[in-house]
């Protein structure tokens, strides 16, 4: 209902629901959409913030040297985790589990080998982009609990915001194929119909997916009827890994002990997986005689295909029949399903990228959202002839949150490559150096004009992202050039992109730098205007008490002509 008592149409309702959907965790969605898009390279960020790890160089004896590492480093152990380098982790990741040790993560020792060596790498301590996909969904200092709930309300209010946007813009696919720049207000919502129609498929599916993902927790009543009230229950049965009673042949020969037949299996394993390549394997009771070895193949590029299947053989190369799958609901597969499209599990490089520059879309959608609340109220600012606090507010927060996080992001990987190796807690203070640096940019914009501080944090975090290869390099990470001469893509993409990003922040700060000056000399021309207009009636009353002095004439013709050039 209007304040003037007139009903609203669908679409009219729509709109404020749709602007203060928006504005109210505007600024949360914008943290959960950039840092989930990092999510989808997060293998990829971790290695370059491993500078050992991007000088390693897998080859056809990579596992046997794994094996051979994990013999000197836990014998005794009982089991070998053994993750393989791919196109996206270039080092291996081996663990173990020591006899006795207790059940989870934390009764695993790990270490980083170098692929081409075997060597034991030393990789200084970081969350790397963990942090990120960690951030994405749970915030940080607060239980994960409550972080999640925070995320999936948030989730919500984007949801409703994207199905509120679509009725409120009823051309809003017209409006894709039109901007209109240097147009103020009409440009910034060209780039926000734009952005939102380009990526809307993604966003919405996107949105409604990670809600799936925390619906037990949003929704859990269904939860407490089935299991009376018993939640962990539930988890814990989601949790529990079939272990397959696997038995060698009976007509077999006896197993020998110590004995590995590694190039055998993995040669006969990648046959079994039509070609796809292994992922990891894992050894059971190595170097004893009732010795099992695990294989997964490379995730495949099937949206359905988790959990993967795995192959089982003894030690000594036999294969081990496995009991059949056990069939799951519909609902699960289709679950399931949702999860993988979220995460992007099954997505290959081509696809990664299209995830990737989805993400971006979406981020600059929020963005521009933002932006755009405070560009639509700056004429009745001006009218008015003061800034509400609450437009200022919002101007704050939207300096500190786009452009502050933009810069902690950028200073997270500088801190990343410059804190010493031997830091105690080193993880941890990289990330209290990424909120410190946030907290001073959320603080900067109160001491500078609007316009002033989004071109010093946004030329800030230009800088930091271009300088990420030179940083590198002198830091003992791969240099730029050999990383793609040697075809470390995964190094060589991550400095390419974040310098693409460099370069599209600084076309931003010329824009704002060419919009300041042409905004300088629009405000000098009206306070010239003004200046003219209150001078004009003493200039005409002094022509008229001496209008036969032509000196008098030509001066005030000579100040009026003046006044005119200025203003034109």
């Amino acid at each position: 209902m209007r304040p003037d008592g007139k009903a609203e149409g669908l679409r009219q309702s729509m709109s404020w629901l749709h602007t203060y959907t928006g504005l109210l965790l505007g600024w949360a969605l914008f943290a959960m959409f950039l840092t989930g898009t990092l999510s989808y390279v997060r293998d990829e960020i971790t290695a370059w913030m491993k500078p050992p790890v991007q000088h390693s160089f897998a080859d056809a004896h990579t596992a046997e040297r794994a094996v051979a590492a994990l013999r000197k480093l836990a014998p005794d152990a009982e089991q070998w985790n053994i993750d393989l380098p791919t196109v996206r982790q270039p080092a291996v990741e081996a663990s173990w589990r020591a006899k006795g040790a207790a059940q989870g993560r934390r009764g695993r020792e790990s270490v980083m080998l170098d692929a081409g060596t075997g060597d034991v790498l030393k990789v200084p301590e970081t969350r790397g982009a963990d942090f990120f996909y960690r951030f994405h969904f749970e915030f940080y200092g607060m239980s994960v609990y409550t972080g999640r709930i925070i995320a999936g309300i948030a989730a919500f209010f984007m949801l409703v915001a994207i199905i509120s946007g679509v009725i409120t813009h009823k051309k809003i696919f017209t409006e894709f194929f039109t901007f209109r720049p240097r147009k103020g207000q009409r440009s910034w919502l060209d780039a926000h119909n734009a952005l939102a129609v380009l990526g809307l498929p993604f966003h919405f599916v996107l949105t409604f997916t990670g809600l799936l993902l925390l619906m037990f927790m949003l929704l859990p009543w269904g939860l407490d009827a089935a299991y009376d009230g018993q939640r962990m229950q539930f988890y814990q049965e989601r949790r529990v890994q079939f272990e397959p009673a696997l038995e060698r042949p009976a007509d077999a020969a006896a197993a020998v002990a110590g004995v590995l037949a590694l190039d055998q299996i993995l040669r006969d394993a990648n046959q079994q997986f039509g070609g796809r390549g292994i992922d990891s394997f894992v050894v059971k009771h190595p170097g004893q005689a009732d010795s099992t070895v695990a294989l997964r193949p490379v995730a495949s590029d099937h949206i359905t295909d988790y959990p993967v299947r795995q192959l089982f053989y003894t030690a000594d190369g036999l294969p081990l029949q496995a009991p059949p799958d056990t069939a799951t609901a519909w609902s699960t597969d289709v679950y399931r399903a949702m999860i993988n499209v979220h995460i992007g599990r099954f997505a290959g490089p081509a696809l990664r990228w299209v995830f990737f520059l989805s993400g971006i879309a979406g981020t600059l959608m929020v963005a521009t959202g933002l932006v755009l609340w405070v560009v639509k109220r700056l004429p009745e600012r001006r009218k008015a002839g003061a800034t509400p606090f609450s437009h200022r507010l919002v101007e704050v927060l939207n300096v500190g949150a786009i452009g502050g996080l933009t810069v902690a992001i950028g200073s997270y990987f500088w801190i990343n490559h410059l804190l010493p190796a031997a830091l105690k807690d080193r993880a941890l203070w990289e990330i209290r150096g990424f909120f410190c640096v946030w907290l001073l940019c959320v603080l900067h914009p109160l001491l500078r004009t609007h316009r002033r501080a989004w071109m010093e944090q946004l030329s800030l975090a230009a800088v930091l992202l271009f300088l990420l290869p030179v940083l590198n390099a002198v830091t003992g990470g791969l240099p730029l050039w050999r990383s793609l001469t040697q075809g470390q893509w995964s190094i060589a993409g991550f400095e390419l992109s974040a310098m693409a990003v460099a370069v599209l922040l600084a076309f931003a700060v010329r824009k704002l730098r060419a919009g300041a000056g042409a905004g300088a000399g629009k405000g000098a021309a009206r306070r010239t205007a003004q200046r003219a207009a209150t001078n004009a009636p003493a200039i005409a009353g002094a022509q008229r008490q001496a209008s036969p002095a032509p000196t008098a004439a030509i001066h005030a013709r000579g100040v009026e002509s003046r006044e005119m050039g200025v203003q034109q």
